[in-house]
C-alpha cells in the first residue's frame, strides 16, 4: 500500500485526538515583508520582471563592487513570522490548543500579529524582530533586524508568565516547541535553565515531545552549535527530543559533529538522520530539503518524497509547516512514515495556497 494510503488510514482513525491535547510554543516572533526584487520595471505597480533566481540577485551585487547599485523591492505581503508563530499557525490550524510565549509586541501586541496573539492565547515578552524576505525560484534570501531578541531570556519569561505559570503549563503540554536558537542569543543559557530551575520535579512523561529547530545556525560558531546541541540533548530525560533540521542545517550540524558527509537522496537523507541521532541520544532526527523528508528514532530511519511545486504561492515558513505537520503526527502516534507524509503534505498544502492547512485539508491533499 502506498504511504499516502497509510498515512490517510492512520489520520482518520487518530485525528480527533488531537482535540484532547496542548502545546506551548516559543520564542520568536517577527513581522515578515515578503518582497520580489525587480529586474527590470515595464510600469508602474506589479508591471515588472524580477530577478528570478539567486545567483542572478548575486551578480547584480556583485557588478555593482566598487560602484553602487538601487535594487527594487516590490511588496507582496505583510505578515506574521518567525519560525514559533509560523510553526503555531501550523499546529492551531491542525486543531491542536497552543499557548505561545515569545516577541510579539511591547507594550502592545504589533497589529499584524494581533489575531495570532488572541488565536494562541499568547504572552508577549519583547517587540517582534522584522525580516525583509526577498523570494526567487531557486530559494530566498531573509535580511533580519532582529536586536529585539536580545530581551529573551529565562528571566524574562519567568517575569511575563510567573514560574508557577510556566511549570503548569509544561506540565499540561503533549508539546514543548522552543524554536529559532540560531537568533536568539541567550537561548541555550533559557535552556540550561529550564533544565536546572524549572523541570526538576515535574513528572517525567515519555509521550511529551520537546521540539528543537536550530534556523540556520551558519551564522553561530561552531562551538556555540555544539553546546547548544549537548543541552538539547538534555531534555531527553524529560521526555522525547525531537530535532528538526533542514538540509542545509543537517549538513552544519553534521559538519559541527564530525560527521561524515552525505550525499543529498534517500539514502544519504537516511544516513544523516541516524548519526545525527546516535551522536547526539536524541529521540528523533528529521532532515527535510524541499523535494522530501527523512528521519530516524530508536526503530530505524524513514523517508518520503514531497509533493514539490516549482510554482509556490510563498516559500516563507515552508519549513515550519513542515514541523508543524511532523509533530502532529508525532502527537497523534503516527507511524515515524505518517509523521513525515504529514509533514511534507502541510508544507506543500501552505505553499500552494499560502494557508495553514486543517488536519481536513491535509487528507484531502493526499486523496488528491
Amino acid at each position: 500500500m502506498p504511504h499516502r494510503q497509510r498515512t490517510l488510514q492512520e489520520l482518520k482513525a487518530r485525528a480527533p485526538r488531537i482535540a484532547t491535547m496542548r502545546g506551548v510554543v516559543g520564542l520568536d516572533g517577527f513581522v515578515d515583508q515578503i518582497v520580489h526584487p525587480v529586474a527590470q520595471r515595464h510600469g508602474q505597480g506589479a508591471a515588472f520582471t524580477p530577478i528570478a533566481t539567486i545567483a542572478e540577485f548575486g551578480q547584480r551585487i556583485l557588478a555593482a563592487a566598487g560602484k553602487s547599485t538601487n535594487i527594487e523591492l516590490y511588496p507582496v505581503m505583510e505578515k506574521l513570522g518567525g519560525n514559533g508563530p509560523l510553526m503555531a499557525n501550523g499546529l492551531l490550524a491542525g486543531g491542536l490548543a497552543v499557548r505561545y510565549i515569545g516577541a510579539l509586541g511591547a507594550p502592545t501586541i504589533h497589529p499584524i500579529l494581533q489575531d495570532f496573539a488572541t488565536r494562541s492565547q499568547a504572552i508577549s515578552i519583547a517587540p517582534p524582530s522584522v525580516t525583509i524576505a526577498a523570494e526567487f525560484s531557486d530559494g530566498k534570501i531573509m535580511l533580519g533586524n532582529t536586536v529585539s531578541l536580545d530581551a529573551i531570556t529565562y528571566e524574562a519569561v519567568v517575569a511575563a508568565v510567573g514560574r508557577d505559570a510556566l511549570r503548569a503549563q509544561i506540565d499540561e503540554a503533549a508539546l514543548v516547541a522552543l524554536v529559532n536558537w540560531t537568533m536568539i542569543p541567550n537561548m541555550t543559557a533559557l535552556f540550561r535553565a529550564l533544565q536546572r530551575d524549572l523541570l526538576p520535579g515535574l513528572p517525567v512523561r515519555r509521550e511529551r515531545v520537546w521540539f528543537f529547530d536550530l534556523a540556520d545556525p551558519e551564522k553561530r560558531s561552531r562551538e556555540d552549535l555544539v553546546e547548544a546541541l549537548r543541552v538539547i540533548a538534555g531534555f531527553g530525560a524529560h521526555g522525547s527530543v525531537t530535532l528538526g533540521l533542514n538540509l542545509k542545517e543537517a549538513q552544519q550540524v553534521c559538519a559541527a559533529l564530525g560527521l561524515e558527509a552525505q550525499a543529498v537522496d534517500e539514502r544519504g537523507l537516511r544516513a544523516m538522520a541516524r548519526e545525527i541521532r546516535r551522536e547526539l541520544q536524541l529521540g528523533t532526527v528529521v532532515v527535510h530539503p524541499r523535494e522530501s523528508a527523512a528521519c530516524a528514532n530508536a526503530a530505524g530511519e524513514a523517508w518520503v518524497p514531497g509533493p514539490y511545486t516549482a510554482t509556490p504561492k510563498i516559500t516563507t515558513g515552508a519549513g515550519d509547516h513542515f514541523n508543524a505537520g511532523f509533530v502532529l503526527g508525532q502527537l497523534l502516534g503516527l507511524a515515524p512514515e505518517g509523521c513525515l507524509t504529514v509533514g511534507v503534505s502541510t508544507s506543500g498544502y501552505y505553499v500552494r495556497t499560502a494557508k495553514s492547512p486543517s488536519l481536513n485539508d491535509i487528507e484531502a491533499f493526499l486523496r488528491d
